[in-house]
């Protein structure tokens, strides 16, 4: 957690995917009261707190009460229980305190069956899908696109490093992971933070990253169509944002002290460069 929070000070990476994030969530949430969030990279949670900041302000405009739901999609492998239950304890809590109704619930992702999972009619539901997620299940990454789809969700947020290039076979793809990270290295070099901090973020955040992007080709080295492919075959269609989440995210990257980020709009996405190479890619989708 330590390692996030450095991160997320000295590069506008983690904050420029949860704001437009939840800016495009909470847009296509509208006025609905029961909200249901299907995360499949929960990570600390830092997302939701903001976004649970944000209900009370929507709440006034739409004049009732709001639930919250998120269902955790999260690999033993990469999440500790304990770490899980203090997440679920700070959320829930900041969830109480301004006076919003709460549930996590964690699912494990390797051993998930969808036949055993239902939601609510009445639930607006939401869907946060880094492609990174998957980069140790890269086969099922279809299944988990008809899954997603299954649950009619009202909005479909997809990250993209770059780097999870399914469409590629391994050398090629080994070489696209090690030249997003020597862009990501450059940029994250140009903050001049103290070494003992450097360290801890490559090794707690870029090392297991690298090698669950290594480790999952590995498993799956056959190509596939490129994720963004997948998504349209599964009949789901990309979502312009709106102008608010536009410049909000632009905003975002001004206020940084180091130069050098810059957002590019791409078709139906919004692109985070460090001197015009890609960093991280936001698109939402609709099925």
């Amino acid at each position: 957690m330590g390692a996030y929070k450095m991160f997320s000070e000295v590069s506008p990476i983690i904050q420029f995917m949860n704001f437009t994030s939840n800016q495009t969530i909470i847009e296509a949430l509208g006025d609905a009261n029961n909200i249901h969030i299907i995360d499949f990279d929960i990570g600390f949670g830092a997302q939701w707190a903001s976004f649970i900041q944000e209900l009370p302000n929507r709440n006034k405009a739409s004049g009732g009460g709001c639930s919250l739901k998120i269902t955790a999609f999260a690999s033993p492998s990469t999440h500790h229980p304990i770490e899980l239950g203090l997440m679920h304890e700070n959320l829930s809590q900041f969830a109480q305190e301004i006076g919003i109704s709460f549930e996590l619930e964690v699912v494990n992702f390797d051993s998930f069956d969808p036949r055993s999972f239902s939601v609510s009619g009445n639930e607006a539901i939401a869907v946060s899908l880094p492609i990174w997620s998957a980069s140790t299940h890269l086969s099922a990454i279809p299944s988990i696109l008809h899954f997603v789809k299954q649950l009619s969700p009202r909005i479909v947020v997809s990250l993209d490093r770059g780097c999870e290039r399914t469409d590629l076979p391994f050398p090629h793809y080994l070489l696209q992971g090690l030249q997003y990270y020597e862009v990501l290295l450059d940029s994250f070099d140009s903050a001049n933070i103290v070494s003992d901090a450097s360290n801890k973020i490559e090794k707690f955040l870029f090392q297991p990253q690298i090698e669950r992007m290594v480790l999952g080709k590995l498993q799956f080295p056959e190509p596939m169509p490129h994720w963004k492919s997948l998504f349209t075959a599964g009949g789901y269609s990309p979502v312009l944002f709106s102008n608010f989440a536009e410049t909000q995210a632009e905003c975002l990257v001004k206020r940084m002290q180091v130069q050098g980020f810059c957002i590019e709009k791409r078709l139906a996405s919004l692109v985070l460069c460090w001197q015009n190479r890609e960093l991280m890619t936001v698109s939402a989708w609709k099925c």
